[in-house]
């Protein structure tokens, strides 16, 4: 049953390791999940769905070229035009910081991590 709410309301069947971990963490009544329960892990589940979203928005408004990645070019017109005073130097080095293979590319996992760094986690569980 578990599964059958997931591919309606997400649109797509969670793994074994995916149901698994839910099951675990809630407590159980008669081999079943209750209701209450199971709103929390699916508001829990929105939300983190959400803020995956929105991450992916702003990191497609920075990227004005649609090249799947952005350039030190990017960080300074996206800082630029919401931090106009913001020194240069400051925007460098968030760049490196960003860019963790320091391939001269932020791409968007590199671009997300920095984005939920320092963040609690929404859910134990990852939602793609």
């Amino acid at each position: 049953d578990f599964k059958v709410a997931v591919v309606m309301l997400f649109g797509y069947k969670p793994s074994k390791v995916e149901v698994d971990s839910v099951m675990a963490s809630v407590q159980q009544k008669n081999s079943g999940v209750l209701l209450e329960e199971f709103l929390k892990l699916m508001s829990t589940k929105k939300a983190a769905q959400l803020h995956h979203s929105e991450i992916r928005q702003i990191f497609t408004a920075f990227d004005m070229q649609y090249r799947g990645f952005l350039t030190l070019e990017d960080f300074k017109r996206a800082f630029n035009s919401v931090a106009p005073k913001l020194p240069e130097r400051i925007i460098v080095e968030a760049f490196r910081e960003v860019d963790r293979d320091s391939d001269g590319h932020v791409s968007f996992k590199e671009f997300e991590s920095a984005m939920n760094y320092g963040q609690n986690e929404v859910s134990q569980l990852h939602f793609a």
